[in-house]
């Protein structure tokens, strides 16, 4: 065989190489996307749930505030009216998360559907941040001024130290539930789950795309 033959039978060969290298990147890559989508799918049955029964809580708590108003205490009202308040901007925010998982396409370019899935990690985060936030209202909505003249000074302490520490806490979790604390793990205790690991899987499978469309 001449050695202009097998130059080019060489040629012909690392052509095939390299179709056959880009076609199995590409397929790679359309199964990971595939499997991105079907982790942000897996979470759609959950935040359903979640805004139905969210609906369902709030319709009642509102239907109770309207029943008692004229009867209940100050406290219990400001308590109730923050929990509804942010029960509702919470559900408003689960809607807005359906709303980014179906936009997700397989299709789209991964930049896009980066961005898409960073939207969802800073909604989760918010939205736990915000029902955090409420744990002060839970320990004093049940305050009356008729209480607090029955009780002696032990108790009265008792009430406000506890009222003070689910303060604390409260602002505490809302202003260190960040992502730059998720590997810490009273985060992954708050966080982890159905809510966030699929975001997060998800994130790093388009990395790995990302960085093997760099190598290549």
């Amino acid at each position: 065989m001449e050695e202009n033959q097998l130059l080019a039978l060489w040629e012909s060969y690392d052509k095939k190489l390299s179709e056959n290298l880009v076609l199995n990147r590409q397929n790679a890559q359309d199964i990971t996307k595939i499997k991105v989508k079907s982790l942000l799918s897996g979470m759609q049955p959950m935040k359903i749930f979640a805004i139905l029964l969210g609906i369902i809580w709030v319709g009642l708590l509102d239907m109770i505030v309207f029943n008692i108003w004229p009867a209940a205490s100050p406290m219990f009202l400001i308590s109730v009216g923050i929990h509804i308040f942010l029960t509702k901007l919470a559900i408003g925010i689960y809607i807005y998360q359906l709303v980014l998982i179906n936009l997700v396409d397989i299709n789209d370019p991964i930049l896009h559907t980066q961005e898409k899935i960073a939207k969802l990690k800073s909604s989760t985060i918010w939205i736990t941040r915000l029902l955090f936030l409420q744990l002060p209202a839970w320990s004093v909505f049940f305050w009356t001024k008729e209480m607090f003249q029955n009780l002696n000074f032990l108790q009265i302490s008792i009430h406000v130290g506890v009222a003070l520490g689910m303060c604390y806490l409260g602002i505490w979790l809302f202003r260190n539930i960040r992502f730059e604390n998720r590997d810490k793990k009273w985060f992954r205790l708050l966080l982890g789950g159905i809510e966030w690991d699929p975001i997060m899987k998800s994130f790093d499978l388009l990395h790995q795309i990302d960085e093997a469309k760099r190598e290549g």
